[in-house]
């Protein structure tokens, strides 16, 4: 009996980890340049002496999908997308550097450039901080131009360049604040090649119908691993029953 309950036991347990990881993309359908979590399950055969008896489920690294999210149009000036590839580097928490393709960019106080959910934007020197300014503008290599408050309209003047990166995927890991880093905890080298999209962010790659059905379909898998373990305890009270009785 001990087989059928392990084995529906540590079913049980992977399948809520996965639908608690499908539930935390459902949660982030709308969260602009979110990246969606990834997770597998596969059969791991307990090794011992003579032949492996018992073949339990082992939950695989948790990845990121990394397919590019729609772009939505705003018109907003401080809006950009990542045309294809890359990444724009951040100040993370810690105070290190982090990558994220969210691009609905804020003016926080004191002037510094941060994404929508806070975190400093970095520019070729550190954080970008901006003055007062009548017009903003962000080219596509990332150069962040404006126009200073009081001066003429056709003034413009090259503030700083957004630093832009394209570091190899496989190199990439996600925390759980929700930033990617270096696997090796290094920074990666601004890329020229990586271009913007201005007037415009990222959305989400989560597919919402998609999480839907898996979370319908994770519910009733970890409901027939209950089921499972009900049978083996049914089955264990009727054996010592009939051995009580022989």
């Amino acid at each position: 009996m001990d087989r059928l309950v392990y084995l529906a036991m540590t079913g049980a347990k992977h399948t809520l980890e996965a639908q608690q990881h499908n539930n935390h993309n459902l949660a982030n359908v709308d969260t602009p340049g979110f990246r969606a979590d990834l997770d597998a399950l596969m059969s791991a055969p307990v090794r011992g002496p003579g032949h492996d008896a018992r073949a339990y489920s082992e939950a695989l690294t948790v990845g990121s999908d990394f397919r590019q999210g729609g772009i939505v149009q705003t018109g907003r000036a401080l809006d950009v997308a990542i045309d294809g590839d890359g990444w724009l580097a951040v100040q993370a928490p810690d105070g290190g550097e982090a990558y994220t393709r969210r691009g609905d960019l804020q003016i926080a106080d004191g002037g510094l450039l941060t994404t929508g959910d806070g975190h400093l934007v970095m520019g070729e020197a550190g954080p970008v901080a901006i003055p007062p300014a009548d017009e903003i503008e962000i080219g596509a290599d990332g150069t962040l131009s404006i126009i200073p408050a009081g001066q003429n309209p056709d003034q413009w003047v090259e503030l700083d360049r957004l630093k832009l990166v394209d570091p190899a995927l496989q190199d990439l890991r996600k925390d759980n604040d929700g930033l990617f880093r270096l696997v090796d905890g290094g920074e990666a080298e601004a890329d020229a090649g990586v271009r913007l999209v201005s007037g415009a962010y990222e959305g989400s790659n989560v597919n919402m119908v998609d999480a839907l059905v898996k979370m319908i379909d994770h519910a009733r898998q970890f409901e027939t691993y209950v089921k499972m373990m009900t049978a083996a305890e049914e089955n264990d009270q009727t054996s010592a029953q009939l051995l009580r009785n022989s």
